[in-house]
């Protein structure tokens, strides 16, 4: 399966056309993804045009209403009770409609226009927050009400999600989806890190019904702004649709862990993706005890030192499509790979504070790039009529993977602090580097024939 990268020729001149030849490759995985041949045009690159710019502008807004509410619930929550118990539901509630729910929200996704599912996602979320706003002005908030709240917005982020992502390769041509897709990660980091937070504790300490107005309203506004998204927006699925009969609802529940298991490229991602993810969830499990009480780091401080994780994360966003460029997809997914579990090696066996924040920087911006390189490549394997399923069900098995990483992390804390980030950055980095080589086979999503409609740009 080694060489499916395509070589694309070093001595381009500005302007100048080259074709490249289709990377020759062998066994499953060229049996399952036939290559294309590919224009390659060296010179300036196509802007990604102004519907990206609108699905750019409404994620934003999208994003400053989830940082707002991510922000808020436990801050509410505090103030409407002191059980540590019940506070500690608000996270746990915030996950759970990932397991329940991601793939029902798939198979909507695949069945309506994904404009739509984008509005309805933003709008359920406007009237939740406003339905808060009436609760708290009334003095009838309760944590009860905080709950359900929390639960159905988790219901509307499993749709919205997966919407979004659907939404990319039906208004950007494939050979630009990591450069799309580092946008968005970009945009979702800064607004969540840097401005969300700030802006919701300071207007929750005048009142907490500015905050929860304001939810309300930007919500509101990526409404229409996701309204107003181009026809192409909708996806091709509703053509096939249209052409073909469609099964009834509850039969399509197992299509997209059919679609993964069929493909061996696909399953073997998953597998790893999953993995890495619960020796992830492991070594984070006791970070800031790691921090506060092994380290000695201020709790003063402490937020200020999370924002090394998303200073890494909008640098691995302006690296992502470069590297594709220099080395290829699967190459740059098998070397941040390897840096990013290294590095929580590296903060198990070298406790000092200055450590644990190389370390942070470092594997945010490796995740980064990996979380980029990984969805280009679903998006362009996988068809327009399955995006939202497949989508659902890879959600379900990372995410839901997670929770147990965490207790084992929990449980190692428990002989020392380190020990969680010496075994699972240990074991992350083992299966990062036995399977450095099958993720160097992987192609570029531009090189992927889905059986979807292309609409790559002309040459420059």
């Amino acid at each position: 399966m080694e060489g499916c990268r395509a070589q694309w020729p070093r001595d381009c001149s500005r302007g100048r056309q080259h074709r490249s030849r289709a990377p020759r490759r062998s066994g499953a995985l060229a049996r399952e993804y036939p290559l294309r041949r590919v224009e390659v045009v060296r010179g300036r690159k196509p802007g990604l045009g102004p519907a990206f710019g609108n699905l750019f502008t409404s994620n934003l807004a999208s994003s400053l209403g989830d940082g707002i509410a991510r922000t808020a619930a436990p801050l509410l929550a505090v103030r409407l009770t002191d059980d540590p118990l019940l506070i500690s539901g608000i996270a746990a509630l915030a996950m759970l409609p990932w397991l329940l729910f991601a793939v029902p929200a798939g198979i909507i996704i695949d069945r309506i226009d994904r404009r739509t599912a984008l509005a309805l996602a933003n709008g359920g979320r406007a009237v939740l927050a406003g339905g808060l706003v009436a609760l708290a002005a009334t003095d009838s908030l309760t944590i009860w009400w905080l709950y359900v709240a929390i639960f159905l917005y988790g219901i509307g982020e499993t749709v919205y999600d997966g919407a979004i992502r659907a939404v990319v390769p039906s208004i950007v041509d494939r050979r630009s989806l990591p450069r799309a897709n580092s946008r968005i990660e970009a945009g979702e980091l800064v607004v969540q890190n840097f401005l969300s937070g700030p802006f919701t504790s300071a207007l929750f300490a005048v009142s907490v019904l500015i905050p929860l107005g304001a939810n309300a309203l930007v919500y509101a506004g990526a409404v229409v702004l996701a309204v107003l998204l181009p026809r192409a927006a909708a996806g091709t699925h509703l053509q096939a649709a249209a052409s073909q009969p469609r099964a009834a609802w509850h039969h399509q529940f197992a299509d997209g862990f059919r679609f993964i298991l069929a493909s061996r490229m696909l399953t073997t991602l998953l597998a790893l993706s999953t993995f890495i993810g619960l020796c992830y969830s492991a070594a984070t499990a006791s970070f800031v005890l790691y921090l506060l009480d092994r380290l000695a780091l201020p709790e003063a401080f402490f937020g200020l030192f999370m924002l090394t994780g998303a200073i890494g994360g909008i640098l691995g966003s302006l690296v992502a499509q470069r590297l594709k460029d220099l080395w290829g997809a699967g190459t740059a997914m098998a070397v941040a790979n390897v840096i990013s579990t290294a590095s929580f090696l590296f903060i198990g066996l070298v406790p000092t504070l200055w450590a644990a924040g190389v370390g942070y920087f470092v594997s945010s911006a490796a995740v980064l790039v990996w979380n980029v390189h990984v969805m280009s490549l679903r998006q362009s394997v996988i068809p327009s009529r399955l995006l939202g399923r497949v989508h659902g069900s890879w959600r379900t098995v990372l995410w839901g993977s997670m929770p147990l990483g965490s207790v084992i992390g929990g449980a190692l804390g428990r002989i020392d602090l380190t020990v969680p980030f010496i075994v699972g950055g240990g074991l992350a980095t083992i299966a990062a580097l036995v399977f450095f080589r099958f993720l160097r086979t992987l192609p570029n999503p531009e090189d992927i024939d889905n059986g979807d409609p292309r609409h790559d740009p002309p040459p420059a």
